[in-house]
């Protein structure tokens, strides 16, 4: 059984926490590069990041700026950070009371499929918000994960997700609103889809969720879908 090493960074910025994942992404494709020059399996180290930021657009490397819908100017004056990153996928919000993990794993040590990765993150936040009897589910062409995604009016995303893989080695990852301030979320056109709303577990539940509860849940189910330990 694999392990991986688990480290709450709590508010972080966004940079901050980006340089941490770089470093640790860095330590395991090294590790590998030089086993592979004497020829011998590479010791890498699995880790799961929990963090939350300070307001900041992260932009994918595959979205459009002109998602977001306020000028660098207003960003500033409402002190939003901005960033464009080296993860799949669009724009998106990060802000606190929401829940970003940050998976680094070696998934040589699992599997070399990144769609099987990517299903298996939604599985971990669908069997998370089971828990809270919402029905999670996946929408066909649109990774992360939602909420009635075939009823067009009624769709809403709750989680984003969004990595970078290198040498099989994973970063970025996956964002759960819990009690996020949606209203960020106006000022975007989240995932660069347009047609279909945000939510969170607090809109959903109709009441605050507390933080540390869900992150509990979410890395016994992490352990579970990944067939993991978390240390």
């Amino acid at each position: 059984m694999e392990q991986v090493l688990f480290k709450d960074l709590g508010v972080i910025e966004y940079g901050e926490a980006w340089k941490y994942q770089e470093v640790l992404l860095h330590e395991n494709t090294q590790a590998k590069i030089d086993a592979t020059k004497v020829g011998i399996s590479p010791i890498t180290q699995h880790h799961l990041l929990f963090c939350e930021h300070p307001p900041v657009y992260t932009l994918g490397k595959s979205g459009k700026e002109e998602h977001v819908l306020i000028s660098k100017e207003e960003l500033a004056k409402r002190g939003i950070a901005y960033y464009p990153t080296n993860r799949g996928g669009d724009i998106t919000f990060h802000g606190p009371e929401q829940i970003v993990g940050y998976p680094i794993i070696d998934l040589e040590r699992f599997y070399t499929d990144i769609g099987k990765y990517l299903r298996s993150l939604e599985e971990v936040i669908i069997l998370t918000l089971a828990d809270y009897g919402l029905k999670g589910e996946r929408s066909a062409g649109e990774t992360g994960v939602w909420l009635d995604p075939d009823k067009k009016i009624k769709a809403r995303k709750i989680c984003a997700m969004g990595v970078r893989c290198s040498r099989w080695v994973t970063m970025h990852g996956f964002a759960l609103n819990v009690n996020t301030d949606l209203n960020y979320f106006t000022m975007i056109i989240p995932c660069g889809i347009s047609d279909k709303q945000v939510t969170s577990l607090e809109k959903e539940l109709g009441r605050k969720v507390d933080l540390s509860e869900v992150k509990e849940k979410i890395k016994i189910h992490f352990e579970k879908v990944f067939q993991c330990k978390i240390i």
